[in-house]
């Protein structure tokens, strides 16, 4: 018997993984005793490591670096759309992000945006408004849940 049927809460039905279709994936692959991480995103390569005050050698941004980068070209990317879709006059979107460490562990993104062209104040609030809405600014601020993906090989090689 539901909990409902019993004058409960409704229950929630699991989310099955069928309802799920992926638009991104990417393997890092750490090799080696030393903390660089090499990325593959679609086609493209790319490459993360830790500072060298953090042990790491500095060969490329950290995790956290990657973090930043997605959310500030989500964001400008999102915008640029935008702004072409309604033909306004934006001609550079440059979005400044900072992480910082607070309190008891506490974290916060810090970020700031700066529209330039021929726009009105009407234009600028929208755009600002959109970048509240970009896909990985979603993701971030909503705690997207990670959850752990069926293995594809049995030898232990697994693919994106």
């Amino acid at each position: 018997m539901t909990a409902e049927a019993t004058g409960g809460a409704p229950e929630t039905a699991p989310v099955q993984a069928a309802e799920f279709v992926r638009s991104a994936a990417a393997v890092a692959t750490s090799t080696g005793d030393d903390y660089r991480v090499d990325i593959r995103s679609g086609r493209h390569r790319l490459a993360a490591d830790e500072p060298e005050s953090a042990g790491g050698a500095d060969t490329a941004t950290t995790p956290v670096g990657l973090l930043l980068s997605a959310l500030g070209s989500c964001t400008a990317i999102t915008l640029r759309m935008y702004a072409q879709r309604k033909q306004w006059p934006l001609t550079t979107v440059r979005v400044h992000l900072g992480y910082e460490k607070g309190p008891e562990k506490a974290v916060r993104i810090t970020r700031r945006i700066d529209l330039i062209g021929d726009l009105d104040e009407a234009q600028r609030a929208r755009l600002l408004d959109i970048a509240d809405r970009t896909p990985v600014t979603r993701a971030v601020s909503a705690g997207t849940p990670i959850v752990p993906a069926a293995p594809r090989a049995a030898n232990g090689a697994h693919h994106a």
